[in-house]
């Protein structure tokens, strides 16, 4: 039996399904194989708030009508949390703490279960989310059946699915150091620049906020052409008020600002 059946058998056992869905690879790929199990007991439910770019509600809102996904969109709070603004080395526990207990509100009331696109590499990396997930009886049927993140872009690429070779993202509090406070106009400052990398053709990338210092972190095979883009590169982030414009020559790595912690 392939992993996608044993999805799929994992699914029919449950009363019904809040996602939590991003629009990324992995809660695409998840969503649209429980929609094709659960039908209208599937609900991707989409997270708004400062943590997140406008362009990933966008391309959510997109992707669900294309597949006729039920979707949600709620607010989440999570600056109303101290601890999350603080940005500790868990500060994504307090994220996710946010996001749980929003969507457990909305699937207790249909007596549903919750899910999350967790897959079996994420194991791998520093993930206080995961706690967050287990507090809340989340569960990750990708992670449950031994999804990798490769094999879930291969079946997704099978299944037709745009988003198979998208790349990985993740929240823009990830671009700031732990313990350097949160702030919706720092997170703001992050996505315009990032905006501005994918309007020139980009395709992986982070802007790293050390405030005042942009470190700009760029997929190895597009650093020459960061470099012949310097110049424009390094006015916009002047313009959103970075005072020094640096190109990481170590290029572009999932998760960089955990490297402080090993």
């Amino acid at each position: 039996m392939d992993k996608l059946q044993k999805l799929k058998e994992l699914l029919q056992t449950l009363p019904g399904a809040v996602i939590a869905y991003s629009g990324g690879v992995d809660s695409t790929f998840l969503a649209v194989i429980a929609h094709e199990v659960l039908g209208e007991k599937a609900l991707a439910v989409t997270a708004v708030s400062p943590t997140y770019p406008d362009q990933q509600l966008l391309e959510a809102r997109e992707l669900v009508t294309r597949f006729g996904l039920a979707h949600q969109v709620i607010h989440t709070h999570e600056f109303d949390d101290a601890n999350y603004v603080a940005n500790p080395v868990n500060r994504c526990y307090y994220c996710k703490s946010s996001l749980f207990k929003d969507l457990r509100t909305i699937a207790d009331e249909k007596g549903w279960i919750v899910l999350d696109g967790a897959n079996v590499d994420d194991l791998s990396d520093h993930r206080p989310g995961h706690q967050a997930a287990k507090e809340m009886g989340v569960r990750s049927p990708l992670q449950e059946t031994g999804f990798t993140k490769q094999e879930i872009r291969d079946f997704s690429r099978e299944l037709a699915l745009p988003t198979w070779n998208k790349p990985a993202y993740a929240c823009l509090a990830s671009r700031i150091p732990y313990g350097s406070k949160i702030t919706p106009d720092g997170l703001k400052r992050i996505d315009m620049a990032e905006s501005f990398l994918n309007f020139l053709g980009f395709v992986q990338f982070r802007v790293r906020d050390h405030f005042p210092v942009a470190r700009i972190e760029i997929a190895k095979n597009e650093l020459d052409m960061a470099w012949q883009n310097r110049e424009k590169i390094s006015a916009k982030l002047h313009e959103l008020g970075f005072t020094y414009v640096t190109l990481d020559l170590d290029g572009f790595r999932s998760g960089s600002m955990n490297e402080t912690l090993k």
